[in-house]
């Protein structure tokens, strides 16, 4: 898929499995034979969780695979609150819809060098489709991935099993690869050189951390943000993106990926 957008729509959506991979992190597939062809990374989904008739809002969600032969999406997500709580409790054949696809993906170009995706806590979905669409075109990557403890973690194998050079792994408490954050482990592999670009998502000190660290050594970064998202298409205003030259974005609609360097830190 290039990198155009696809125009957003309500689809059907039916859940084939819905299971933990995580401590407070859970793994759903959807069966969406007329929206997985249509989703390129980087890009979110706002889903109708049933259930409670006084939460109308959809719960945006960032996704790790669209497999357009199968029709199956799959999405790690975090169970923070009432929405994804219910969420988890979706069994198998349950129905909704999401409206989708939602935002600008992640940005390849021509002849790219060699890149870093790095992810903190459940920024890992979204890292997860980055590293495919590397894989897809071609381009040679190494990933950092960050989690609060070893219980935390996911990730790590499907990376690998992308194609990922090196994985580096930081825990905060030392209990899974090295303890510290990503942005050490991200500073380490930019001084040894030949990298071209760097792709983060994660609690947004980390990537303001990566957008430093990226700026000092010269290499282009792109950053998926977060914001509560209410409407999805940029209405409502409440997903707003401080901007470097002192305007404001839309997280939804401009977003959720941005150069890092057009991002007020």
């Amino acid at each position: 898929m290039d990198d155009t957008k696809t125009p957003t729509g309500l689809h059907e959506v039916t859940v084939v499995t819905n299971e933990p991979v995580a401590d407070g992190l859970m793994r759903v597939v959807l069966s969406a034979p007329d929206l997985a062809f249509r989703l390129a990374p980087g890009q979110f989904l706002n889903v109708y969780v049933p259930g409670d008739a006084s939460q109308i809002l959809r719960i945006p969600l960032s996704f790790s695979r669209a497999d357009a032969s199968t029709g199956k999406i799959e999405i790690v997500y975090a169970v923070v609150g009432d929405g994804t709580r219910r969420l988890s409790e979706m069994p198998r054949g349950s129905v909704t819809t999401v409206v989708a696809p939602c935002g600008n993906p992640w940005r390849t170009s021509a002849g790219q060098g060699r890149s870093v995706v790095v992810a903190g806590g459940v920024g890992i979905t979204p890292i997860v489709a980055c590293a495919g669409l590397l894989a897809e075109r071609e381009i040679a990557f190494d990933a950092v991935v960050g989690a609060q403890t070893a219980g935390r973690l996911w990730g790590v194998d499907a990376l690998s099993g992308l194609g990922a050079g090196t994985v580096a792994v930081t825990t905060d408490d030392g209990s899974a690869g090295r303890a510290g954050f990503t942005t050490d482990a991200l500073a380490e592999l930019l001084a040894a050189g030949g990298y071209a670009q760097v792709y983060a998502c994660g609690p947004e000190v980390m990537m303001a951390g990566v957008a430093r660290i990226c700026r000092e050594a010269g290499v282009a970064c792109q950053v998926s943000m977060e914001r509560m998202m209410c409407c999805g298409f940029g209405a409502c205003g409440t997903c707003n993106v401080a901007m470097a030259d002192g305007t404001y974005q839309s997280c939804c609609k401009d977003g959720p990926v941005f150069d890092a360097e057009e991002v007020a830190w």
